[in-house]
């Protein structure tokens, strides 16, 4: 298989539902000329991440999943030859969600994934959360690839990506919404290197509220044969302003390392990790927020 490219679309949002259909089919429409197998759009993207307070309004600013807006990238995946990952705030109840729909390159949707782990100290409280971690096969003219997708917050959960390494991901998208610091950005080169698997995250740029770009992509692979010691899995780091930044993961030497080094689920002992699925929280990490 050649090299999975994908295109992280670290773009401003407009200030309506059709201003952001139109400047991400432009954007999609770009990243195709570059050569991407995949375009990923950051977190929320159609409404560039507003979380009203006023309830009916948060209803609806929400678009359901067979919307035209998401359908049109449906569409537009087929007429690309090109997989599009697009985002929004999902129509739901009792409460919309943050949602990824995954079209591949033929136009039919294979992955629709409701961020796991909401914000609920802040305005996703407003939110439902989604239920479980997805994976699927994406065809691509490079070839079968399993992707799997986790967003923004779940990256703080090193069980996010487990599971989703578990269920065979291979490739990682996250969709963010948040300032992209060192200590954010080491939890992705993290959840990359111990699971082996490329992680592709795409971020609103700097100017859009308490965002500041730094899309990043991590291809996992720590240690290279014929390579002395360790090595950077960083494969892009963008910077802060807005653009389409290409994302260039070698997969067959993913997979090759996959099969032989030591992460990932080779030396793990769940037997042993019973406390890990326990409810109980204990000081000091009460919060009164929390939902389950």
């Amino acid at each position: 298989m050649k090299n999975l490219k994908i295109a992280l679309l670290q773009l401003m949002p407009g200030n309506s539902l059709e201003e952001n259909l139109a400047k991400g089919a432009d954007a999609c429409k770009k990243a195709k000329k570059m050569g991407a197998d995949i375009a990923l759009f950051p977190e929320m993207w159609s409404s560039g991440y507003k979380i009203s307070e006023d309830i009916e309004e948060l209803k609806t600013d929400a678009v359901s999943s067979d919307s035209d807006f998401v359908c049109s990238f449906g569409e537009l995946a087929k007429k690309l030859g090109m997989a599009i990952g697009i985002t929004f705030l999902e129509a739901f109840e009792p409460l919309p969600r943050n949602t990824l729909c995954l079209f591949d390159r033929f136009g039919s949707r294979v992955l629709t994934y409701a961020k796991v782990h909401t914000c609920d100290f802040g305005d996703e409280c407003r939110l439902t959360a989604g239920d479980d971690f997805y994976t699927a096969e994406l065809d691509t003219e490079q070839g079968m690839v399993k992707i799997g997708a986790m967003i923004c917050y779940d990256r703080e959960f090193p069980e996010s990506a487990r599971i989703l390494m578990l269920k065979g991901a291979e490739i990682i998208l996250v969709p963010n919404a948040c300032p992209m610091e060192i200590n954010r950005i080491s939890q992705l080169r993290a959840r990359a290197y111990e699971n082996m698997t490329g992680i592709a995250t795409v971020n609103y740029p700097f100017g859009k509220p308490d965002c500041n770009g730094h899309s990043t992509a991590f291809d996992g692979i720590a240690y290279r044969e014929g390579e002395p010691g360790s090595r950077d899995t960083l494969i892009i780091e963008a910077g802060e302003r807005e653009g389409i930044y290409i994302a260039d993961f070698p997969l067959d030497e993913i997979r090759f390392y996959r099969r032989t080094e030591v992460h990932g689920n080779a030396f793990r002992h769940p037997g042993k990790y019973g406390l890990l699925v326990s409810e109980g929280i204990e000081e000091p990490f009460i919060r009164e927020c929390y939902r389950k």
